[in-house]
Order: C-alpha cells, then structure tokens, then sequence
C-alpha cells in the first residue's frame, strides 16, 4: 500500500495518511503557533468586518494555508505539518467570528449598548470557543477515523490537497497576494480617498418605492464567487421580492392614506424613502423569514442530529469503559479529563461572570447563573455534536448555525417564560446562553475540518487541539476590538424632523427604557432612549433632552446601521423580545414565515432566500455579479465547478482580505477624524497624534477629479467593471 500514490479520497481500506505515524517532523514550532496566531487575529477581524455587512462568512483555511506555505518558506525549509498547525491555529479565528457577530451584537438591539465592550465580549467569546474545541476531543475518532469514506468533510479535505500541493511548489500564494494587492488599492481609492462613490444607485419615479442600487466592494464581489452562481442567485433573489416587489407595493398601497402611518412605522408611508420602507417594514419581514428558514433547517437535519448524537455518546460510554487508545503518534488526542474539567471549569466561570460582574441594569440570581452555565454545556455539547456531523456531510458553510441558535434560545426563553422570567434582565441571560453555544457550534463545525485536514496529512491531533485552544484564545482579542471599532467607527446621528414629547416616568408602557442616564453629545447632555417594539418610535436609540422633554436625535449605532446590518444579531433580539415581552410586529413576521414556506414548496432551499430578503439589495447585488463571474469562468474555461483551491476562488479569498483589511483601516480613519475623539483617548494621544484630524485629510479624490465625477454613478460602476474583469481574468489564468 506505501507504493501506491497518496489520494486524500482513497477508500477506508486503503487509505494512508501523508506523513506516516512512524515519521517524525517538525509540527508545534514556535514559528508556526506564532504565524497562526498572527492568522487568527488577522482574518478574525476581517470576518467580523464582512459578516457584519453581507450576513454570511467564507471558510479561511484554504487561503491561510496557501500564504503559510509562501510565508514559512522565505524563513527556511518548512514541513507539511508546521503548515498544517498554521492553518489550524489561524482558522480559529474566522470561524470563532461567525459565531460570535451572530448574536452578541444583539445586546445593543436589546437596549445594553453601554455593556458591549471588550471585557463583554472577550469572556463570552473566550468561553464558546473553548467549549467548541473541549467537545470535539470525544468526537474526533468517531466523525473524522471511524466514518472516513462516509463524511467527506469537503473544505478539510480540499485543505489537505493544497499543503500537498504545497510541498510540490506553485503559485497559489500569489494568487492571493493579487487579490489582496489589486483589492486593497480598490478599496483605499474608493473609501477612504473617496474617488468614486461606493454605492451608485437609481430611484427611478416610473417605480416608487424602488431602489436600484449596488454595494460595489471588493470583499461582495469576492464572496459572491466563492459561494457560486446558484447560492448568490439565489440571494439576489430575495432581494428582489424584498426591494423591487414588496417595497414598491408598500408604497403604493401607502399611498391611500398619505397622512397616516402605519404600525410600526411612525411617519406616513408616503413620505418614507426606500431605505426607511426597509427599516421599518422589510425588515420585520426579513427576521421572521430567516428564523423559519433557520428552523426548517434544523428539522431537516434532525434525523442528523439524532445519529451525531448517539455516535457521540456511544463513543464517549466506549473510552470511559476503559478502551485503550493506541500510542500512535496520529491518534493522540487530549485526555478525557481534560474534557470534563474544562466543562466544570467553563460552568464556573459562566457562574462567576455573571454573578460579580453583571450586566448593568440586567442582574440574575445566583441560582440563575448556575442554571445558565448548566445550560450552555448541555445545548453545547448537543448542537457541538450536530455541527461537526453536518459540517462533515455537507461542508462548513453548510452549518446551521443560525437555526441552531435560535433554537437554543427558543427553548431558553420558553423555560423562562413558563418561570416568569420576563424581565430585561432575563432577556440578556438568554442572550448569553444562546451566544456562548452559538460560538460553540461555529467553532466546531471549522475544527473538524482542521481535524480532517490533520487526519489525511498524517498530524498529531493532541497538537491541533493546542493549536485550536491558542488561536481561540489570540482571536478573540482581535474580534472584541473589532465589534467595537465597528460600533464606534461607523456611529451616526440625525436630526428628528418633528422632535416627540415623552414623559420619562412611563416609558416602560411605551416599549421604550432608559439605556443611559446622561449622554453627551456636542457638548449638550441627553438621555439615551432605546426603542424595541415601541408603537411611537421604529427600532433604535434616540436622544431625549430633559431641558425640552423631547426626544430630539436618533443615534444610530455602527451595528445595526445600514453599513453594518448584522441580521442574524437583530434577529436573536427580536427572538427573544417576542418570547419574553410579546412585543413583535407579528403581521410582518408571519408574512415572512409565509414566503419561506412558498419558497420551500417550489423547492428551494430557503435559508440563503431569507438571508437575501433581509439584506440590502445592494449587497446581494454584487455577490450576483460574484457569482456570475464564477459562471461566466466555468463556461469559457470548459470548468464544471471549481474547487476551494482554485485560481478564481484564491484570488477572491485576497479580495475578500483587501476590503476587510482596508475597510477597517478606513473605520479607524473616520475615528481619528470624529470632532469629539479628544473627549474619549488619553490627552497625550490627541496632543501626540493632532487629534481630531481634518475631515477631508484623505479625501483627495473630489480635490482631483472634481465632484461631478466622483460622485458620478457611472464612474463608480465602471471602476468596478475593472474589479470584476481582474477577477475574471486571473480566474482563467491557471496557477503553475
């Protein structure tokens, strides 16, 4: 069998893996946990940055792993399995993102904006994803050893193929580094020295209420060829119902009564723009399609669930019987106790956060935050299980994360509500439940590919479970700052047209609540209001002024704005609220549920429909041009489909790098430009670095090219005619 060439798919009979057991390579290198960890940060800001705007991730594995091998080279001969570590340890980071812009955002929809900060985050996230990585130590030898030939784990076996490949030489990281290269002076051009408008858009008045319009980036355009043809189209789909179909009838039919508005809208439907019909009615419609979407998901993959689940437990009852495991170098896993502590430990801490620094404003019992940590290692180990097993038989991207957290907080909130837990303070201990698992489940859908991908290259697994354990750790740093650059950076406030008396002492009536007792905001001190579920305001946080008794100003948080829409974290919000309070636009929500279940009779899959419908069309837009550039490839090149690890999919993944990369570095710009930074950094910074900077430092292109043109639709649509054409060229070009 060791004559025969290596095939990553050889049948379980004769199969072997790369490197074999009696070989000994070096692995867990200073130099390669180091570059992981470098890795991790790196694309754990960028997923954040990109899921936060388009609703979904990519996997990173592959595109780490390609740059590890050029990387580690300049520095010396390196081995498959240091390569190997690297990707491991740096996927943890984007795959910990996922899990965590899902819902932990939603503590600013909840009106606990004030809490979400770094020392919020950072715990929550450091748990889910310790959890994630605890639980696949059972789980290993059955999913990955036991059913190899049976679950095909598609992104961990492509990954495999590449640091093969790599072995062998090539020009995979150059593909790369064009993408990242050719993305980000596209994106420095257009953001931040605003040389083309980065959205052009048409309202055209033979269709009110419409909305033409593309988001026109590079990280879009790349996701939108790594997810295909099919998959964007579908998204794009969506928005077409959403924004060319629903929105056009709303106003329409708006128009019947032109001075009255309509629940939960609080302005007549006549006088509201496209992106204010969204807000308000799309919206609602779009979170009660995504969470049908989520759950039909999920019972669709119960029979799944059910296997995974008795696979599990029968393989941990054989360990504790007391089997021996063999003391090979490639079956080496961490300890069962090392499980079990890590599980009391985890229950701890949940314990400890919860009851000694508690949420402000949202307080529990601490019986209450023993049950939570209770529940998070039950849920965790349930939907930890359900992940690895999906992932495996249908690819990470394919991990019903989103319908798994719901779930989680379905039956979360369902247990409190039978309890007459429906307080605010409830409704973030729910929160913190499903977040914690939501994580968990994200991250273990990643690691087992990682595992895959150590199991067919001939790694040491105990390695790549350290390796998992410090990216985890590193990564969730970078994640922290970057929700809260995030926040802050792209932060906004309005003027109300017609400003709202309100009398403080009944706002509870009124779904509204006090988020922050003063506020200050040029120069003059408010009251932070926020609004969820109230019939006087849309969803949001607004300034009240106790000089005026009125509300004056809407603030619009960075997430949550329409730069950064964060469906899934918005949803989770509005999961929550209408177990707990009841207070949810149900019309709307059932309306959506309904074009989910129409879209599942014709036979679609309907969770990327859902997502597309939630999502500004501008968004979903270009990922359609993504995807049918990927198509345009695949019928010139004469490619039937191609793989992760191919040229188009490789230079997208450094699109994707740029505009995340470049998008933040724009994010910290605008920062340093805001006239009240000095109100909020040390005075040895602002007296260091000239703060606040002026506003238009950077933005040379109106200086040089005038502002006809930059902010000319056709001018910003032709530049990305040349992003694409880039894309396409360099997806025919094939790699050496």
């Amino acid at each position: 069998m060791s004559d025969r060439p290596w095939s990553s798919t050889a049948p379980p009979g004769e199969f072997r893996p790369y490197v074999s057991a009696q070989e000994s390579l070096k692995e867990f290198t200073i130099r390669a946990v180091v570059l992981g960890a470098l890795f991790g940060l790196l694309f754990g800001a960028v997923t954040v940055y990109v899921g936060l705007r388009a609703g979904l991730t990519v996997s990173a594995s592959i595109p780490i792993a390609v740059l590890s091998i050029s990387i580690l080279r300049a520095f010396g001969r390196s081995t498959i399995l240091e390569n190997n570590i690297v990707q491991t340890t740096g996927s943890a980071g984007e795959s910990l993102a996922a899990g965590v812009m899902f819902t932990i955002p939603a503590l600013i929809f909840l009106g606990f904006g004030n809490e979400f900060t770094f020392w919020r985050i950072f715990p929550l996230a450091l748990l889910g994803g310790w959890l994630g990585v605890l639980f696949m130590i059972p789980l290993r030898r059955q999913l990955i050893v036991k059913e190899h030939g049976n679950l095909a784990f598609p992104e961990g076996t492509a990954c495999a193929d590449v640091l093969v490949a790599g072995e062998k030489g090539g020009s995979f990281a150059g593909r790369v580094f064009w993408g990242l290269g050719l993305g980000g002076i596209y994106t420095f051009l257009m953001n931040t020295m605003q040389a083309w408008t980065g959205q052009p858009e048409a309202r055209p008045k033979w269709f009110p209420g419409a909305s033409f319009r593309a988001t026109i980036t590079s990280e879009y355009l790349g996701v939108g060829y790594i997810i295909g043809p099919r998959v964007a189209g579908i998204l794009f789909a969506g928005g077409v119902i959403s924004w060319w179909l629903m929105m056009p009838a709303i106003k329409f039919f708006g128009q019947l009564a032109p001075d009255q508005p309509l629940y939960p809208g609080t302005i007549p439907i006549a006088q509201m723009s496209p992106d204010q019909m969204w807000s308000t009615y799309i919206r609602p419609m779009g979170a009660g399609a995504v969470a049908a979407a989520g759950l039909i998901t999920l019972i669709r993959t119960m029979p799944t669930i059910i296997s995974a689940l008795r696979s599990g437990l029968k393989d941990v009852r054989e360990k504790n019987a007391g089997q021996t495991v063999a003391a090979s170098r490639i079956e080496r896993d961490m300890s069962m106790k090392t499980l079990v502590l890590g599980s009391a430990v985890i229950i701890v801490l949940m314990w400890a956060l919860l009851t000694f620094l508690p949420i402000q404003g949202a307080s529990t019992h601490w019986y209450q935050n023993v049950l939570a940590g209770i529940f998070v290692v039950v849920f965790g180990f349930l939907f930890v299980t359900v992940a690895s097993r999906i992932s495996g038989l249908l690819g990470n991207s394919s991990n019903p994360v989103s319908g798994m957290s719901i779930a989680t907080l379905m039956a979360t909130c369902a247990i409190f509500f039978l309890a007459g837990w429906t307080a605010p303070n409830y409704s973030v201990l729910a929160l913190v439940i499903g977040g914690v698992v939501c994580t968990a489940a994200a991250i273990a859908g990643a690691t087992s590919q990682d595992l895959k991908t150590g199991y067919l290259v001939g790694a040491t697994p105990y390695l790549q479970q350290w390796g998992l354990l410090v990216g985890v750790t590193v990564s969730t740093a970078a994640i922290a700052v970057t929700l809260n650059l995030m926040n802050a950076g792209l932060q906004s406030y309005q003027n109300l047209p017609q400003p709202m008396s309100v009398n403080l002492a009944s706002l509870p009536s009124a779904g509204l609540k006090v988020e922050r007792p003063t506020y200050e905001h040029e120069g003059k001190i408010y009251v932070l209001i926020n609004a969820l579920g109230s019939p006087k305001l849309p969803d949001g946080e607004y300034l009240y002024s106790r000089e005026t008794q009125q509300i004056e100003v809407q603030y619009l948080p960075g997430i949550g704005s329409a730069k950064a829409p964060a469906p899934q974290a918005r949803l989770m919000a509005t999961v929550i609220n209408g177990i707990l309070n009841q207070k949810l636009p149900w019309r709307l929500v059932l309306m959506g549920v309904a074009l989910v279940l129409a879209v599942e009779i014709l036979g679609v899959r309907s969770l990327a429909f859902a997502v597309g419908s939630y999502l500004s069309i501008g968004t979903t837009a270009t990922m359609f041009a993504g995807g049918l550039i990927r198509w345009l490839v695949e019928k010139t090149s004469k490619k039937s489909d191609e793989g992760e690890a191919g040229p188009g999919a490789l230079y997208s993944s450094g699109l994707i790098a740029a505009g995340g990369v470049f998008g933040l570095l724009g994010i910290v710009i605008n920062l340093l430009q805001d006239p009240e930074i000095s109100n909020h950094v040390p005075r040895w910074m602002t007296s260091l670095l000239h703060l606040p900077w002026r506003g238009d430092l950077f933005a040379l292109g109106p200086k040089v090219l005038g502002n006809t043109l930059t902010q000319s639709n056709l001018f910003g649509v032709a530049m990305f005619l040349l992003l694409s054409g880039s894309l396409f060229y360099f997806a025919r070009k094939k790699l050496n």
